[in-house]
């Protein structure tokens, strides 16, 4: 009996899972595009290099450990708009791997092309979670990398090049949030389209005629 009430929550859990998945590709999906788009357009991703560097607040001579060295707000801005679509996508993802591995049915002799579809969607899919959270874990090391750059400004004040050092990896850190973002909305149109070209196969793979992918 007690198994029999398993089977069912499973059964109902399962049958939540792939509506709410359905819901984020119909709905959602639509709706985070036009977001991203709308956020590539605001002014923290149109800012000139010349415009980003640190200011280190005094003569490169004086630079000293009691001197404060600024964090590049600018940066941390950009940053802060960008981790959170990164994560989000992350986790839309997952649901969406959840949902094509469900509808997998069992496994039988012939008939399979929709069944590999369904596989080759979620390996488009996961190819996507794993590409952002290697973008996610390459943000985190940027303080890290910052910092370091900066204690050599302070116990090297008089060689310029650890000063251009800093500017460098600003640069680089904006140019790779700015990439980052259309990156974020290009997986998230690639994963809209392959699912509604393929919706039918993926949903009932068996009955699915013998066309190609796309």
């Amino acid at each position: 009996m007690a198994q029999t009430e398993a089977v069912k929550q499973a059964k109902e859990l399962h049958e939540t899972l792939q509506a709410d998945a359905e819901n984020l590709l119909f709905q959602q999906f639509p709706e985070r595009i036009l977001h991203l788009n709308e956020l590539l357009k605001m002014p923290e991703f149109k800012i000139d290099s010349n415009d980003m560097k640190c200011e280190f607040n005094k003569n490169s001579d004086s630079i000293s450990v009691q001197t404060l060295i600024p964090s590049n707000k600018k940066i941390i801005e950009v940053m802060e708009i960008v981790k959170p679509n990164l994560k989000q996508l992350v986790e839309d993802a997952k649901a969406l791997v959840m949902w094509v591995s469900l509808l997998i049915p069992k496994i039988e002799g012939g008939n399979n092309f929709g069944v590999s579809v369904q596989e080759e969607t979620i390996g488009t899919i996961n190819e996507v979670e794993i590409t952002t959270g290697k973008i996610l874990m390459l943000i985190s090391r940027y303080y890290l990398s910052r910092a370091t750059l900066i204690s050599k400004v302070c116990k090297y004040p008089f060689i310029k090049d650890y000063q251009y050092a800093v500017a460098e990896l600003d640069e680089r850190q904006y140019f790779f949030m700015s990439l980052a973002m259309h990156e974020t909305c290009n997986s998230y149109s690639i994963m809209h389209e392959l699912i509604i070209k393929n919706f039918d196969k993926i949903k009932k793979p068996r009955s699915s005629n013998n066309d190609s992918l796309y």
